[in-house]
């Protein structure tokens, strides 16, 4: 149970911070990529510590490593919340992905090592899939329910008891286990890995801004593909590298590593742009807006139990191309029928998408433990963490900007973000719906145009965005369909004469 504690908080962390994002708008002024930035940091530095963060489990002991990340999580945490601006709250937040970092890969490690009968570990990592993702469902109720009666910074102290509940049973509960043989330590290869991801991710962030064909977007992207393949390299030349991308030559490693991230990256994306939907467009309060996500999580627990029975009856590979596909839907419905006037459609769309990715993770996740000897485990946990984690950093980023630029185009063309306004209130109205809003309340009757022309650009650009989430997730469905190996078949009887 300390196990799934640790890890239901970090996933909580993931999306509880999408509700508060529209008070984070008003109370600190975050634009669109200041809001990208929040979610994204914690994600940036999650999945760019992962592998190390592994090999360190794997090295110096796996309750090491879960004790020292729920420290850092802790601490990172009571940062943000004691933030007074964007930077601040961005910074607590990077700590809380180091923490995450450390936690994440050390559990599921743990699990592989405890679990040694395939049926048994099969079992366990199904439990601890269905906590990752009934974490990413649930936190942004959690933190709608948290933020009725607190203001933002609620949503990062509710982790501190929890961390340390978790801390003090780590000591008591989880047995040592290290690796036998552990791989040497790569810094230069987690230094590599950072770059190459943090560069595309403040490419595409800061894309709106900088513009999507300019020059500096375009250097930055060369850069992090550049910085990838020198890593790559790097790492084919070690001889215990910290990733060895040998593996991927692996069919199941390899397709169930990728149709995650794509999965992550429709789910990541879509979620940033909905908990804003809810709640500047559709009015919803911070705790309706985390009601409203409920169907998510209800699909996702029935597509949990179905998938597990899906993936052991007909194997991984109908199990992740069923999900993703389904997840596809999920957005494709929202893509096409949301229109800035009913619940509906999202409502819908959450539950199908919440069902899809039930059924995909368990299949996912145990393909790729499942390619890896138990003495690697705890960087097989921290590849399949890194798949997510890349994923919904991209998700955000991609989805995000998308969103923003057709939203910014949109604002500019209509209304040059409302006659009459101060030049640096207009740049604010067409770079984000939260100041829209904000202002045209601030107008009364007079901001009621205002108020339709941003609904209605915001609306327009999620539409697009939706579409490219679906697009990614059923080419996760495509991944699998093709890659995944199919299930073999009983040897036949022999015949006797």
């Amino acid at each position: 149970m300390v196990l799934l504690l640790a890890l239901l908080v970090t996933s909580i962390d993931h999306t509880i911070i999408n509700v508060a994002l529209p008070s984070l708008a008003v109370d600190l002024g975050a634009s669109s990529a200041g809001l990208q930035w929040i979610v994204d940091s914690y994600t940036l530095v999650f999945a760019g510590l992962l592998l190390i963060a592994g090999a360190l489990g794997d090295r110096f002991g796996r309750r090491g490593a879960l004790a020292a990340g729920l420290v850092a999580f802790a601490v990172g945490s009571v940062v943000a919340a004691s933030g007074s601006s964007v930077a601040s709250v961005i910074a607590g937040r990077a700590v809380m992905g180091i923490g995450g970092a450390l936690i994440m890969p050390a559990t599921l490690s743990i699990l592989v090592n405890v679990f040694g009968d395939p049926r048994e570990r099969a079992k366990a990592i199904g439990v601890w899939a269905a906590v990752s993702g009934a974490g990413i469902a649930i936190g942004p109720i959690v933190g709608g329910a948290l933020m009725t009666r607190f203001s933002w910074s609620s949503v990062f102290w509710i982790n501190v008891p929890l961390l340390l509940a978790a801390l003090a049973l780590t000591f008591h509960l989880v047995p040592r286990s290290r690796a036998g043989r552990p791989s040497r330590l790569d810094p230069v290869g987690a230094v590599l890995s950072i770059a190459a991801i943090t560069a595309v991710t403040y490419a595409v962030i800061e894309a709106p801004e900088n513009g999507w064909t300019s020059a500096v977007t375009g250097l930055l992207l060369v850069a992090g593909l550049a910085i990838a393949v020198v890593f790559v390299w790097w790492e084919l030349r070690r001889p215990e590298p910290m990733l060895d991308v040998r593996l991927f030559r692996l069919p199941a490693f390899t397709a169930a590593s990728l149709s995650l991230t794509l999965l992550f990256f429709a789910m990541a994306g879509a979620m940033f742009l909905q908990a804003q939907y809810l709640q500047f467009v559709l009015g919803f309060s911070a705790l309706g807006a985390g009601a409203a996500l409920v169907p998510a999580a209800l699909g996702m627990l029935a597509g949990t139990g179905l998938g597990s029975r899906l993936s052991a009856a007909h194997g991984a590979r109908l199990a992740v191309a069923a999900g993703t596909l389904a997840g596809a839907l999920g957005l494709a419905v929202q893509a096409v029928f949301t229109d800035g006037g009913s619940y509906l459609p999202t409502g819908i769309g959450l539950f199908l998408f919440g069902l899809g990715a039930g059924v995909a993770m368990p299949a996912a996740t145990d393909s790729i433990m499942g390619a890896l000897p138990a003495a690697r485990a705890g960087v097989g946990s921290a590849v399949n963490d890194t798949t997510r984690e890349l994923g919904g950093v991209l998700g955000v980023a991609v989805v995000g900007s998308v969103a923003a630029t057709a939203y910014s185009t949109s604002m500019q063309a209509a209304t040059l973000g409302g006659p009459g306004l101060p030049e640096a209130v207009r740049t604010a109205v067409n770079d984000s719906i939260g100041a829209a809003m904000a202002v045209s309340a601030d107008l009364g009757a007079d901001g009621a145009g205002l108020a339709r022309v941003a609904v209605d650009a915001f609306v327009g650009g999620m539409g697009g965005a939706l579409w490219i989430a679906a697009a990614v997730a059923l080419w996760g469905t495509i991944v699998a369909a093709v890659h995944l190996p199919r299930p073999q078949a009983p040897a036949a009887p022999t015949q006797l004469a």
